[in-house]
């Protein structure tokens, strides 16, 4: 059952793990809007990596962040990680958008290019992810990493198992 105000606010301090009788309860669409509105926490990643879901609509999700220093690599860069990060959450977030009540998904290999560096001074960066097909069991998505002018920083696809819980 969905919460009928919100328990706190959108934000990097309203993270945790929601149980499963209110994961079950409703789609994949209802579960992140929910989660931008603040009603249900955000994943404990978030606040980890500093990174917030800004748009959900059926096979389509958006994430914002900003890279710091905290996110670097030994030589001045942010971590490849980072990025692969962004990619995979926007890419199966855009799956979970599309899955009805009751149904789970799992990835299950994704590809990520690394087209350019980032730093602290790249600014905040946007990580979109498109559902490109979902069957019964499987779906695929692809996710783009681009900056404030809209360059593209890195760019990924995924494959996910669709289960029901």
């Amino acid at each position: 059952m969905q919460p009928s105000a919100p328990q706190s606010s959108p934000g990097p301090d309203n993270v945790g793990i929601v149980d499963l009788a209110t994961l079950t309860s409703m789609s994949g669409l209802e579960f992140l809007t929910a989660m931008m509105r603040g009603d249900l926490p955000g994943p404990p990643i978030s606040k980890t990596l500093g990174f917030r879901l800004v748009e959900a609509e059926e096979g389509r999700t958006v994430f914002v962040s900003e890279p710091r220093e905290e996110h670097y690599n030994p030589i001045r860069t942010v971590h490849a990680g980072y990025t692969a990060t962004l990619l995979d959450s926007c890419m199966a977030c855009a799956v979970l958008s599309t899955l009805p009540k009751g149904t789970g998904f799992t990835t299950m290999e994704f590809k990520v290019s690394l087209l350019r560096p980032m730093t602290k001074d790249t600014g905040t960066v946007r990580a979109e992810g498109t559902l490109l097909s979902r069957g019964r069991r499987g779906a695929a998505a692809e996710g783009r990493l681009t900056d404030t002018s809209g360059k593209l920083i890195a760019h990924a696809t995924t494959t996910c198992l669709i289960y029901p819980f």
